[in-house]
C-alpha cells in the first residue's frame, strides 16, 4: 500500500465520519422532545417510525462518548451522549427484573424484550465512555453492573423462555465475540478488573468450539462441544460476523503484541473471505452454507452494510499487523466495492440493504438494527489504523 493511497484512505475515512456520517445522525436522529435517538429514517433523514431501539441508544451514546474522549472534547458530543444515557437510565430497564428492553416507544414505554442481553452490552460501553468523559462514579457503576448482567444472562438465562427445546443444544458465536469487544472497551474506559479474564475465556471459546481448521470455516452455531449439526441452522455461516470477530481478536493481539492472537484472527479472516466474497458481483454475502448447499434464509445473497464495514476494518488491520500484501489487495477490493455502491451521494450516509448485484433494495438509512454504529466505527477504526501507518 503506497503512502499516497494511505493518505487518500485516511482522508476518506476521517472526513466521511466527521463531515458526513456523524452530521447526518446528529441532524436527523436526536430527539429533542423525549430524549434519546430516533434511528428509523428514510433516505433524506425523514423520520418514518418514532419507536426506539435500545441497541441504538447505547451504540450512539457510546460513539459520541468515544469521539469526545479520543478525537476532540466537543461539548456538543458530550451533551448528546449524556442525553442518550439519561434516556437509557429512565426508560431502558424493566423494573420487575432489572433487564433492559430491546424496543420502546417514542416516549420510552416498553414494547419488547429479547431473550438475549445485547442491549446491556451496548449500554455498558456507553456508560463506560461517559465515566471516562465526566469522571462520575455513577456511570462506572452502571457499566460494571450491566456487563455483569450481560454475562450472567447469557450463561444462565433464568426466567427467560427458551427459543428451542433441549433436543439439539447449541452454542453461538455472538456471545463470546461481543464479550471480547465489550470487555476491551470497558478495560479502556473504566479499567474493568475482570476484562482480561473474559477476553481470554471468550477467545478460547471461539478457538476451541467455532474454528474448524479441517474445514477452513468459522462456525456460527455448533453443539455444546463444538460438534457440527448437519442441518440448515448448523451449516449456515455468517462471513461478516466471523470477520468482525476476527478483527476483535487481531486487535487484542495488537494490544498485547501477541503474534498467536494475530494469527488466529487472520486465519478466521482468510477462511471467511474465501467463503464470503462474491466472486461474481463483489462484496460480502450475508449467509453461505458450510457445504455449498442452498441456504434457507431468503436474504442470504444480499449485501448488507455491516459485513462490508467489518471486512474493511479487518483487512486493513491484518495488513497493518502482518505487512502481507494479500490483505492490502483485499482491503482495496472491499473498500472500492462498498464505496461504489453504499454511499448516498445526494443525502449522505450509507444505504443499508442492497441486492446481490449492488442495486438498491431499500432506501432506508436506519431502523431498529441499522443506526450510527458499524459505519462510523469503521471510519473511526480505519482512521486510527492509517494514522499509525
Amino acid at each position: 500500500m503506497t503512502p499516497t493511497r494511505i493518505r487518500s484512505l485516511l482522508d476518506t475515512y476521517r472526513d466521511g465520519l466527521l463531515k458526513d456520517t456523524l452530521p447526518f445522525w446528529i441532524r436527523h436522529a436526536v430527539d429533542h422532545q423525549h430524549g434519546g435517538f430516533i434511528t428509523s429514517l428514510d433516505q433524506d433523514g425523514t423520520v418514518i417510525d418514532t419507536d426506539k431501539g435500545l441497541w441504538q441508544q447505547g451504540r450512539f451514546t457510546w460513539l459520541l462518548g468515544e469521539l469526545y474522549n479520543h478525537v476532540q472534547p466537543r461539548q456538543e458530543w458530550l451533551d448528546l451522549a449524556i442525553a442518550g444515557a439519561d434516556f437509557i437510565e429512565k426508560h431502558g430497564f424493566d423494573p420487575d427484573d432489572g433487564r433492559m428492553w430491546f424496543h420502546v416507544t417514542h416516549d420510552g414505554r416498553p414494547i419488547r424484550k429479547r431473550r438475549y442481553a445485547f442491549s446491556e452490552s451496548f449500554a455498558a460501553i456507553a456508560f463506560g465512555e461517559l465515566f471516562k468523559a465526566t469522571g462520575r462514579p455513577h456511570y462506572a457503576d452502571l457499566a460494571r453492573r450491566l456487563f455483569r448482567q450481560f454475562i450472567d444472562h447469557n450463561l444462565d438465562p433464568m426466567h427467560t423462555p427458551q427459543k428451542f427445546t433441549d433436543t439439539r443444544p447449541t452454542r453461538g458465536l455472538a456471545f463470546p465475540m461481543i464479550t471480547i469487544a465489550t470487555a476491551q472497551e470497558l478495560r479502556d474506559s473504566i479499567d474493568l478488573a475482570e476484562a482480561q479474564t473474559w477476553i481470554d475465556r471468550s477467545i478460547e471459546t471461539i478457538r476451541r468450539f467455532h474454528t474448524k481448521p479441517d474445514l477452513e470455516a468459522v462456525m456460527e452455531t455448533v453443539g455444546p462441544e463444538g460438534e457440527i449439526h448437519d442441518h440448515f441452522d448448523g451449516r449456515t455461516l455468517t462471513p461478516g460476523h466471523a470477520i468482525e470477530g476476527a478483527w476483535f481478536i487481531m486487535w487484542e493481539g495488537k494490544q498485547r503484541s501477541d503474534p498467536q492472537l494475530v494469527r488466529l484472527g487472520c486465519q478466521m479472516l482468510d477462511w471467511s473471505w474465501q467463503r464470503g466474497w462474491d466472486n461474481e458481483h463483489g462484496g460480502i454475502l450475508y449467509f453461505v452454507d458450510l457445504r455449498g448447499l442452498p441456504v434457507q434464509e431468503y436474504w442470504h445473497d444480499m449485501k448488507f452494510w455491516w459485513p462490508q464495514n467489518e471486512t474493511i476494518i479487518a483487512t486493513l488491520l491484518a495488513y497493518q499487523l502482518t505487512g502481507d500484501e494479500k490483505y492490502a489487495t483485499w482491503h482495496q477490493q472491499i473498500h472500492d466495492w462498498a464505496y461504489a455502491h453504499f454511499p448516498d451521494q445526494q443525502h449522505g450516509e450509507w444505504f443499508g440493504y442492497l441486492h446481490r448485484d449492488g442495486s438498491l433494495s431499500s432506501r432506508l438509512k436506519g431502523n431498529l438494527w441499522k443506526g450510527p454504529f458499524h459505519l462510523p466505527r469503521m471510519q473511526l477504526m480505519c482512521w486510527r489504523i492509517l494514522s499509525e501507518m
